[in-house]
């Protein structure tokens, strides 16, 4: 009887030792995500506390961190001294992200139905082919571009960078829309066409709230693009169709102090991503882990 008393005993004590060592690796791993998480954002801290400074405290060498804090790198980036204004460049930005992300989700949805609920033969090799055109470095396409922007008079012209935008995010678009519709089930969409619904109102109406996550992390990725992309804007544009970030470039001078005024430019300029990444959160983290757990 003491023996098999004791046996129930040592097996619950062997038991807890690999929960504890799994709450013990977890508490590391998380650890590990705060190290890095603070890590990343140190860089962001540093240039919203140079915004705040002059632009002689923000150059100096260390850095002054009890420096007295002002808004004039923030004055002079809204032109309140004569300068430019960014409106002009933050409403192309908008324009062109938001309606080449649009493009690329209309294109992106029918091609990833295609390749994962319909798919077709050698349907890898089609999705590796999409992958492959982002392999071509941006600069050995910038001249052709130009010259046929140049002969078509699409110079300076905010839709030539919506097109451009849309052929760069659609392949990475297709790619990963076809992961998360492949997590669609296939008998619900062969119920709605058995109760007769067309295949744009499949898409509409059953696949894309199915794949929201999805949805929702491509078009943030893409816009996100859309919003960062500079060389093309760079040499495409001039005065109407300028975008924020090469208003941006215009801050760094050869002469002078500019440290502080770039800080509070970048910063506003990545206020948008920010609030878009930080109001779309859970549905990417979401959308990129659909499929990673069966």
């Amino acid at each position: 009887m003491s023996a098999t008393a004791v046996r129930p005993a040592a097996t619950g004590t062997t038991g807890t030792k690999p929960v504890r060592a799994r709450r013990k690796a977890g508490a590391g791993l998380g650890l590990v995500a705060w190290l890095a998480g603070i890590v990343f954002f140190l860089p962001i801290a540093w240039m919203a506390l140079t915004s705040f400074h002059s632009e002689e405290d923000a150059a100096t060498n260390p850095p002054s961190f009890a420096a007295s804090l002002t808004l004039d790198g923030y004055r002079e980036f809204f032109g309140a001294d004569g300068g430019a204004s960014p409106w002009p460049a933050l409403i192309n930005s908008a324009v062109a992200s938001v309606a080449s992300t649009l493009l690329v989700l209309v294109l992106a949805l029918p091609a990833a139905y295609a390749l994962s609920i319909r798919p077709v033969k050698k349907w890898t090799d089609v999705l590796f082919f999409f992958l492959s055109t982002k392999m071509l470095p941006v600069v050995a396409g910038l001249l052709p571009i130009y010259l046929f922007a140049k002969n078509t008079d699409m110079l300076d012209n905010i839709w030539l960078l919506v097109i451009l935008y849309t052929s760069m995010n659609l392949p990475i678009a297709v790619w990963m829309m076809q992961s998360f519709l492949a997590e669609v089930p296939v008998a619900i969409i062969e119920a709605a066409r058995v109760d007769g619904a067309r295949l744009p109102t499949v898409l509409a109406r059953v696949v894309a709230p199915i794949a929201l996550p999805g949805i929702a992390a491509t078009s943030l990725i893409c816009f996100i693009f859309s919003w960062n992309e500079l060389l093309f804007a760079r040499v495409l544009t001039g005065v109407v169709a300028e975008t924020a970030p090469v208003f941006l470039t215009g801050f760094i001078t050869s002469q002078g102090l500019f440290l502080a005024k770039v800080c509070a430019a970048s910063l506003v300029i990545s206020l948008p991503v920010l609030a878009a990444g930080f109001a779309a959160q859970d549905k990417l983290v979401q959308g990129l882990s659909l499929g990673a757990v069966k």
